[in-house]
């Protein structure tokens, strides 16, 4: 017979609620994180790509190849959301953002190259191209214990 495993319910942890974020705060959580998601219209529906990224000056930094739904998006400046989280699986404390904002192409050949050394494709390893997401809503939400 199959074991299941389950989350916790809510009820069985501590009671959890929610603090607001800084933008600041909120763009260095991100910065942790080695994970987040992409959210965008792709032949008008929507979808999400999960995607690692670096966070520089304010802006999100993802890497991509060619002819991706991701790089039709950055190539009309489209509007996107991204968003990371980290939460423990046995308090279900944690943190999560999401920003929305819009995707570009990076052109400068010196960001290329600082990013090519710091952003290392983690499946497609034949991403060439740099995207930036410049926020223009940022969310973030510490889940703490209530006091």
């Amino acid at each position: 017979m199959d074991t299941v495993t389950r989350t916790p319910a809510v009820a069985e942890t501590a009671e959890l609620r929610l603090a607001e974020t800084g933008d600041e705060e909120a763009l260095r959580l991100l910065a942790t994180a080695h994970l987040g998601r992409v959210s965008f219209t792709h032949q008008a529906l929507p979808t999400i790509r999960l995607v690692n990224h670096l966070v520089d000056e304010g802006r999100i930094i993802l890497r991509t190849r060619s002819g991706t739904a991701l790089m039709q998006q950055a190539l009309t400046g489209a509007i996107v959301a991204y968003q990371a989280d980290e939460l423990s699986p046995h308090s279900l404390e944690g943190w999560s953002v999401i920003l929305t904002g819009v995707v570009t192409v990076v052109e400068d050949a010196e960001l290329i190259e600082r990013y090519r050394d710091s952003l290392v494709p983690w499946i497609d390893k034949q991403a060439d191209r740099f995207l930036s997401i410049r926020p223009g809503v940022i969310t973030g939400y510490r889940i703490v214990a209530a006091v």
